[in-house]
């Protein structure tokens, strides 16, 4: 049976590599729609080779733009209603939402409003609103299918067993680009310097998180909203190898993992046939060529930002949506040189100190909090 796949985030790391896994298997799988932001010549390329029924572009004039190419039949929308209707109107079966940052949100809500299942990689969506998106899927019958490594590693553990067999969650960390540095030596690191990542290959804005361990928090957020398991029952471990993805501890103290190479589309398949597996176009695990895996304790004097996650997601509420935005403000700052990367932590903290949190918030209440987080970020002078 062929699967209809929508695609939010087309040209980015994911949707590239979704779409790597769709022209290994063809005939598995019908692409109906594309979002894409303004990487026209990517996205043209994808048209031609997929041939999609809608697309969706970052804003009016890309639009046109792309309309003056196409020689393909395509119905072309952009913006913010854009991602929504590639979203959710649509013949998809599942929704691949790789889009990053917070705008992955009220698409994500359409397509769950519309029946679709999440293949979700744009783990700001729980992050802001999880309790929202977890209540609507739950209601509308739609499985939220965890595409990043660390949960799809869950996930997969947790097949056949029983959640309240679960002790604790244990999500590895790869340490990002300055993993092996001091504090003191990340004082003037560069942009270039961070996007450096040893294991992964991933687009700026998650490189940059995962430096900082923001990523990581966001996750144990993420986690938290997936998997129903309360903050104090999930641990970060650093693992340089990034070949066990995470690991589930259970009640008798059995420890189940999910190893393979640090390959985004492993996890990306999964969520596409579960609960089948299929062959697919990665290079196969060598344990002996490795040799060994190595594992260090979470610092969280080192990697502040991670402490911080955990705390906004003990106080819930609007306190992870502010996290998130602020942090997308300040990593932007970063990479147009206007903050360092060690003041992106100072301004998490400044913004969350003066925020107040409100409990339980309604989708408007948290759009209100994501703007304000962004507009104070930008406010901070170093």
């Amino acid at each position: 049976m062929t699967k209809r796949l929508a695609i939010l985030g087309s040209t980015g790391s994911i949707g590239t590599q979704t779409l790597d896994i769709v022209a290994n298997d063809p005939d598995s799988y019908r692409v109906e729609a594309l979002a894409a932001g303004t990487n026209l010549p990517l996205l043209l390329e994808q048209i031609r080779q997929f041939r999609p029924s809608k697309v969706s572009v970052a804003d009016r004039e890309h639009a046109e733009r792309l309309k003056a190419h196409l020689s393909e039949p395509v119905q072309v929308y952009y913006g913010e209603e854009g991602l929504q209707e590639v979203a959710s109107q649509t013949e998809a079966d599942i929704v691949i939402t790789a889009v990053v940052g917070s705008q992955g949100l009220k698409p994500t809500l359409a397509a769950i409003e519309a029946g679709k299942h999440i293949g979700l990689a744009n783990k700001e969506t729980l992050v802001s609103a999880g309790h929202l998106v977890t209540e609507k899927a739950a209601r509308q019958g739609v499985k939220l299918l965890p595409v990043d490594s660390e949960h799809s590693a869950i996930f997969q553990c947790l097949n056949g067993e029983s959640p309240e067999d679960i002790a604790k969650l244990i999500l590895t960390a790869s340490g990002g680009s300055f993993r092996d540095r001091t504090r003191e030596e990340l004082h003037g690191v560069t942009v270039e310097d961070a996007l450096k990542h040893p294991n992964w290959s991933m687009g700026a804005k998650i490189t940059i998180d995962s430096a900082t361990m923001v990523n990581k928090g966001l996750e144990v957020i993420e986690a938290h909203w997936l998997f129903g398991i309360p903050y104090d029952r999930i641990e970060v471990l650093l693992h340089p190898e990034s070949v066990i993805h995470s690991m589930i501890e259970f009640v008798d103290n059995s420890v189940m993992a999910q190893l393979g190479n640090p390959d985004m589309r492993v996890p990306i398949q999964y969520a596409l046939t579960y609960p089948r597996r299929k062959k697919t176009p990665t290079d196969m695990l060598n344990l002996a060529e490795i040799g060994r895996l190595n594992f260090r304790e979470m610092d969280y004097n080192r990697f502040p930002c991670l402490r911080i996650a955990f705390d906004c997601g003990r106080e819930g509420g609007t306190a992870t949506t502010v996290f998130n935005a602020a942090n997308e403000e300040a990593v932007a700052r970063f990479l147009k040189g206007e903050i360092s990367f060690l003041q992106i932590e100072d301004v998490l903290a400044w913004v969350l100190d003066e925020h107040v949190t409100k409990k339980n918030p309604e989708l408007e209440e948290i759009l209100q909090a994501d703007q304000w987080a962004r507009e104070r970020a930008g406010q901070f002078r170093p």
